[in-house]
């Protein structure tokens, strides 16, 4: 297979408001109501006068009748990635890959890391087409009279005997020409599945620090002890503002990260800077859709942006050295990936400043969180990895595994790490979430999800509490946090993943290794 981006499109379309014309070439650009498109490699736009929604850049293509198609998804994946055959309608978020099983060609497609338009692509069996969203929250963006950078094409063919893996990664990686990687592998910790942000104190952090410490033994990369959800005022995943502690079960945050670290671990801490649980302003939240339990901030203005960093940089201050933000991309749209579709967010509102694309907010967004984080790691949670991939160390990519439900571990865990394992490395170091284990939970299963992350190369983190941990689970978890720590294994690849939305079959440095994820009475046909 063959395909050339590069080329003259077949048609461009530019939708003003509501409306979609038909642009006209004229030299080297493209030009309707009052919009120029500049097209070769790189995608810049001048829309001067222009509320501008979108623009679809369309070219000709001849895939062969069976092939199967993979795309990404917006922020986290929620079990939901997989290849399928041409689906003309199919939203394929910021890159796709095209496969053709007979001949084991794979080609891909996607634009570079940090884009100023929302991007994905839909592709049929002649026709692929880049659709660049300039919104501006659910509203048309207004730029003014500036050229945005709107997107960077790149593409990857098969080469000989390569995998679709293997060329995925490859496409990641021109994607992301500097990913910002931490120095050694990132493992750890993570209170949230066996808490859920309830009854745990400081004591309780300090017991989860000396397991971590015995699960690292002597090994010299040390582990991060991670405090998640429910140190703070607020509930179970409050918002701000994030000044102080629960001071009955917290008295000092400062204190404990010391602490943590003088059991041989790293301090770690989870926040959520993009909401407010208490609000004295309220013109400083955002339009749009809103929860009655914490309100979001309007991330355009700068007094909101100079409270984010101030928030996060506090977190650093106090000795975390691994800082996990969450909720920004539910924050800014009222929704979840699975329910963005097209739309991202309801029609109808806007942010304060509607000059910037919703892409260029994140945008600045990530960058004010990555400047107050000083040295310290970063974990973006919802957040979206294609705008964040340079800027932060680590990404969850997919929806959260489970301490009360086996079948989400397997739902969520598995598919994200099968399916966006090229993005290990190349966009950043990929977090595909915890590896659990409660009484809630099959140890039998749960052991193939630590033996999985562990030797994946990714970061992993466990969540089990030091009062209950059992021997057995204990030596597990120590061989797989050692392991974990030393990098896994250099070479590894779901076997299945064509056929599988979580793939049993895997390879690990040329050992293939088979997982059950299967309970008896098979999977649970609802939303775990």
């Amino acid at each position: 297979m063959h395909i050339s981006l590069h080329d003259r499109p077949a048609l461009v379309r530019v939708f003003v408001g509501d409306n979609g014309l038909v642009a006209e070439r004229r030299d080297s650009d493209w030009q309707a109501a009052g919009v120029t498109v500049t097209i070769s490699s790189a995608i810049r736009v001048h829309a001067p006068r222009a509320e501008l929604s979108r623009i679809a850049i369309t070219w000709a293509a001849d895939f062969p009748e069976q092939s199967m198609f993979l795309g990404d998804a917006w922020e986290r994946s929620y079990g939901d990635l997989q290849w399928r055959p041409a689906q003309p309608e199919r939203i394929l978020p910021w890159y796709f890959a095209a496969h053709d099983p007979t001949t084991g060609d794979t080609v891909a497609a996607g634009v570079k890391t940090q884009p100023g338009a929302m991007c994905f692509w839909t592709v049929s069996s002649n026709v692929i087409t880049l659709w660049l969203d300039f919104r501006n929250g659910g509203s048309t963006c207004v730029p003014g009279d500036r050229v945005i950078d709107a997107a960077t094409i790149v593409t990857q063919s098969s080469e000989a005997d390569k995998s679709p893996g293997w060329v995925i990664g490859k496409l990641c990686a021109q994607m992301c020409e500097k990913p910002r990687l931490a120095r050694r592998p990132v493992c750890g910790n993570n209170n949230w599945y066996y808490a859920y942000g309830q009854n745990f104190d400081a004591d309780q952090v300090r017991r989860d620090a000396g397991l971590l410490a015995e699960l690292a033994g002597s090994h010299s990369n040390r582990p991060y002890c991670v405090i998640d959800a429910g140190w703070s005022p607020g509930g179970g995943a409050p918002g701000g503002p994030w000044t102080a502690s629960l001071p009955d079960k917290f008295p000092s945050m400062p204190r404990l990260a010391e602490d943590i670290r003088k059991v041989g671990v790293l301090p770690g801490i989870w926040i959520r800077p993009t909401a407010l649980s208490v609000v004295n302003d309220p013109r400083r939240l955002r339009q749009g859709p809103q929860r009655a339990a914490e309100k979001a901030l309007d991330i355009t203005m700068p007094e909101n942006l100079e409270l984010i960093h101030a928030d996060v940089h506090r977190m650093h201050e106090w000795g975390f050295g691994l800082i996990k933000h969450d909720f920004s991309t539910f924050d800014a749209f009222g929704r979840w990936g699975f329910d963005m579709s097209t739309d991202f967010t309801d029609g109808g509102w806007h942010f304060a400043d509607r000059s910037l694309t919703n892409a260029e907010i994140f945008l600045r967004l990530y960058r004010t969180i990555r400047d107050a984080a000083g040295d310290s790691v970063l974990i973006g949670c919802n957040t979206i990895g294609h705008i964040a991939a340079g800027l932060f160390e680590l990404q969850r990519t997919g929806d959260d595994t489970s301490g009360r439900m086996w079948e989400r571990t397997r739902r969520m865990g598995v598919n994200t790490l099968a399916y966006r394992l090229p993005q290990n490395g190349t966009f950043f170091t990929v977090d595909a979430d915890c590896a659990p284990h409660t009484e809630f939970t099959p140890w039998d299963k749960d052991r193939q999800w630590l033996d999985l992350v562990a030797r994946s190369g990714t970061a992993l983190f466990v969540s089990v509490d030091p009062r209950k941990i059992t021997r057995e689970v204990k030596s597990a978890m120590t061989a797989a946090m050692q392991l974990a720590l030393s990098g896994g294994s250099r070479i590894v690849a779901p076997l299945d993943w064509l056929t599988s939305t979580t793939p049993q079959h895997w390879r690990f440095d040329g050992q293939d290794v088979h997982y059950d994820w299967l309970e008896p009475g098979g999977a649970r046909p609802f939303r775990a």
